[in-house]
C-alpha cells in the first residue's frame, strides 16, 4: 500500500516541521519521523483507527499533539490533514 498527501496536508506538515525545528535542533526531524510512523501504522491497519467523519480516520502522532487524518482509497492512503489536536477541529472538511 502507498500513501499520498493532499497538497494542503503537505504544507501543514512542512510548517509544523519548521516550527519544531526552530524550537530545538532536530525536533522537526523527530516530528517528521513520528508523523511517518503514524502513516505507516495507517497503511498497515487502515481500518483500525478512529472514524472522524464519513470515511475519514485519525491516527495519533506519538510525542506530539497531532493526528494524521486520512482516507483509504483503493490501494492507497490519502492524508487529508496533519492536524494539531487543539486547534480548529473541522478546518479540513473542505478538502474532501
Amino acid at each position: 500500500m502507498n500513501f499520498s498527501f493532499h497538497p494542503e496536508a503537505e504544507i501543514e506538515l512542512n510548517k509544523a516541521i519548521d516550527y519544531y525545528e526552530n524550537i530545538y535542533s532536530d525536533l522537526g526531524l523527530d516530528f517528521a519521523n513520528e508523523v511517518y510512523v503514524a502513516i505507516q501504522r495507517s497503511m498497515s491497519l487502515p481500518e483500525a483507527w478512529a472514524i472522524i467523519d464519513g470515511n475519514i480516520r485519525r491516527s495519533l502522532v506519538n510525542r506530539f499533539p497531532f493526528g494524521v487524518l486520512y482516507s483509504k482509497e483503493d490501494d492507497k492512503i490519502l492524508v487529508i490533514a496533519v492536524m494539531h489536536l487543539n486547534r480548529l477541529p473541522n478546518y479540513w472538511k473542505d478538502r474532501m
